[in-house]
């Protein structure tokens, strides 16, 4: 099933967004991101987008770039990243399999007239990490508690760590040819948040 996800919307209700020092927000889009490349089955990668808005990004910045395999686009000429989601939602050719993730209405409406699917981001994101304990709960493993709140820049670096790890130890264990990806992107990095990037929205979406 296809995947649209608004980003700081997401961002917002995972306990990655801010937790104070220079780096804290790049390093929250980081573990956000290897969250979902360590959440979402692989197959699935190349059908999920997340888009963030672009206001006041770096000039140069990408449009369109992948992390793990996950699309992710910046509303980089658009008035912010809703009217890019609601461009996407109209564009899908088969809008009645596809999945938005944001508690946004305006956006949940765009799904509706397109009779695409629509979730809250706490609730998918709850059911995501429920997903994820499942798997790795297993006799002798300590899984963390889910992020509920705002994160220390400790503790971001701390789920960084874990959720890379998770990656490497699945690129380890895979034996499956990699798969080709079913479309075009502009670039592929492997961190696609240079330093600063969108620290002035997410201060404005706390206050």
């Amino acid at each position: 099933m296809p995947l649209l996800i608004d980003g700081y919307n997401l961002l917002h209700v995972t306990g990655f967004g801010g937790g104070g020092g220079p780096n804290s927000f790049q390093r929250s889009r980081e573990a956000l991101l290897s969250f979902l490349a360590n959440s979402i089955p692989d197959e699935e990668r190349s059908l999920t987008t997340i888009v963030f808005d672009a206001a006041e990004a770096p000039p140069g910045l990408p449009r369109t770039l992948t992390y793990q395999g996950i699309i992710v686009r910046y509303a980089a000429e658009y008035a912010d990243a809703d009217a890019l989601i609601e461009e996407l939602i109209l564009a899908e050719t088969a809008p009645r399999s596809l999945l938005v993730v944001s508690s946004d209405h305006r956006i949940q409406r765009a799904a509706r007239r397109r009779r695409a699917s629509h979730i809250d981001s706490d609730r998918w994101y709850g059911e995501i990490w429920q997903r994820r304990q499942e798997a790795e709960n297993q006799p002798g493993t300590l899984v963390p508690d889910k992020p509920v709140r705002s994160l220390t820049e400790a503790e971001i670096a701390y789920w960084v760590d874990k959720f890379s790890e998770g990656m490497a130890a699945e690129a380890t264990d895979s034996v499956e040819p990699t798969k080709p990806r079913t479309r075009e992107v502009e670039t592929d990095l492997t961190n696609p948040f240079p330093p600063g990037y969108g620290e002035d929205l997410l201060r404005d979406g706390e206050q």
